[in-house]
């Protein structure tokens, strides 16, 4: 899991780094180009991984004096 994190986390600050680069202002059309070719894959990356997070996330409640586990479902 440890491993699966860290890709998120290169993911997700490469990603950051790629925004910064084309709101610049500075790259040429085919930097630009490749560069959202490369973000796109990313975000596809980073919501993948959310999405596999999340599908594993049990919340705990309150049942019966105790507590009892309950399978996360996201809000829509």
């Amino acid at each position: 899991m440890a491993e699966k994190t860290v890709d998120f986390e290169k993911s997700l600050e490469r990603l950051e780094t790629i925004v910064d680069e084309m709101e610049s202002g500075e790259l040429a059309l085919e930097k630009m180009i490749k560069h959202f070719e490369e973000g796109s894959k990313l975000v596809a990356l980073c919501s993948k991984k959310l999405t596999e997070v999340e599908q594993k996330i049990e919340k705990l409640v309150k049942k019966d004096g105790g507590l009892a586990e309950e399978p996360f479902e996201p809000a829509n």
